[in-house]
């Protein structure tokens, strides 16, 4: 997607035509369902119907101001769009593909991780390792608390309320955190894996959509209490730091972003590498990896100058697009309204609600914005792993936290199935 900040005022008119006529074409191309197949077909819709909804998201009052704007409307309304047959057929299935197996999700996380930890100071990352793991666990604890009082309230018990809902959905997503559980618990509990399965992945697919809003929210409330807030960054104190250290003047040239794409598709090539080796995610040894390398100043500045850069480049270009793909490849409607029982829908949200309390808490001890803190250590255990924190970092403007985000989904994550089998001698 082309954005106005990226262009001249003088040439806006003549970019704002060809937008237009491109929507014209490939919209008309979809609902006839003519589109090429591949990358370019997928591409294509994804950017012109991310660029639509993002661009009446962030112009529609309320939603705007206090539900994230248009990376909401993109993923719910990519989710209606192409869910209820009004733009249906094999594009459908093309956007799925290039999204999910295709590697577009993991190709956008990898160019984010890679250019924002590469673009830190090296002392911020120092600080804020050391003190993040107090955060997940403030998160955890929390939110435990408040899935258990009102689980507690509705007659529930502590396993149905705890580890049916507020383990899965603080878990990691579906494929690190509801899967391996399931495996877990089916084997020491008599439950069935289908019996446990449908009632975790309606709890994951609410307390996504709830940390979606609720990261809004907290930008909403950044807003009115800056103090409260880094505007992206974690560390207190690290945004006038950073902004008297601004590299903005830097020149951005077609040889610098390709470099940084190199690196940043490298860097994920090296977490894949280490995976067959080391039993963790490949996202949490990626990141391990470029924070040491980042720590040890192995890499030169110019590199890291050019991964941040090409970093700038896809959050500034691709964000609506991969955001249509997480509504249509990730995004069921259906099944979160099925699963909208008021005792259900309480039970979720206390548990979303108390990670973002949580952390803030936490965070704002550990020496963090509460805001950021609230968002990447509490709002990002509670999302679906990679897509949601994509999603939770686009509604609450600040995809500068990436690193932090995936910190949380992978290594927050594995430490909720270590939790869980020690859990589970508790409560079942």
């Amino acid at each position: 997607m082309i954005t106005s900040e990226a262009i001249s005022t003088n040439d806006q008119r003549e970019v704002k035509i060809v937008l237009l006529i491109a929507a014209f074409v490939i919209l008309l191309a979809t609902f006839f369902n003519q589109l090429p197949g591949g990358m370019i077909g997928a591409l294509g819709a994804m950017v012109i119907v991310g660029f639509i909804l993002n661009y009446l998201g962030d112009r529609t009052p309320i939603i705007n101001q206090f539900f994230g704007g248009g990376a909401i409307v993109v993923i719910f309304g990519s989710s209606y769009l192409f869910h209820s047959g009004f733009l249906s057929g094999d594009i459908e299935k093309q956007i799925t593909t290039f999204t999910k197996s295709g590697g577009f999700l993991s190709f956008y996380v990898a160019s984010l991780v890679t250019g924002s930890i590469l673009g830190m100071s090296t002392d911020t990352l120092k600080k804020a390792a050391l003190k993040y793991i107090p955060v997940i666990l403030g998160a955890v604890a929390i939110s435990f608390l408040f899935a258990g009082i009102i689980g507690l309230f509705f007659g529930k018990n502590l396993f149905e309320s705890l580890m049916l809902i507020a383990l899965p959905i603080m878990g990691g997503g579906m494929g690190a955190g509801a899967v391996p559980l399931v495996e877990i618990m089916s084997g020491r509990t008599g439950m069935d894996a289908a019996s446990l399965m449908s009632q975790m992945v309606p709890a994951l697919a609410i307390g996504n959509a709830i940390a979606i809003v609720i990261a809004g929210l907290l930008n909403k409330v950044g807003q009115m209490k800056p103090s409260w807030t880094g505007n992206g960054e974690l560390i207190r104190g690290e945004a006038e730091a950073i902004q008297d250290k601004s590299t903005s003047n830097d020149s951005l040239d077609v040889k610098k972003l390709g470099m940084g794409a190199l690196i940043a598709i490298s860097m994920f090539f090296l977490g894949t590498l280490l995976s067959t080796v080391i039993s963790m995610h490949t996202y949490a040894l990626m990141i391990l990896s470029i924070a040491l390398i980042k720590v040890s100043g192995l890499m030169p500045e110019r590199l890291e100058k050019a991964a941040h850069a090409w970093y700038t480049f896809v959050v500034s270009n691709l964000t609506p697009a991969l955001l249509v793909g997480i509504g249509v490849a990730y995004t069921d409607l259906n099944q979160i309204i099925d699963a909208l029982s008021p005792m259900y829908f309480a039970l979720v949200f206390a548990t979303v609600l108390g990670a973002a309390i949580g952390a803030g808490i936490i965070g704002r001890v550990m020496g963090f914005y509460p805001i950021e803190s609230a968002i990447t250590g509490g709002l990002c255990m509670a999302n679906m792993g990679g897509t949601g924190d994509v999603a939770v970092l686009a509604a609450s403007k600040r995809m500068q936290l990436m690193p932090f985000a995936q910190i949380s989904s992978r290594i927050g994550g594995a430490f909720m199935l270590i939790l869980a089998t020690f859990a589970i001698q508790l409560l079942a």
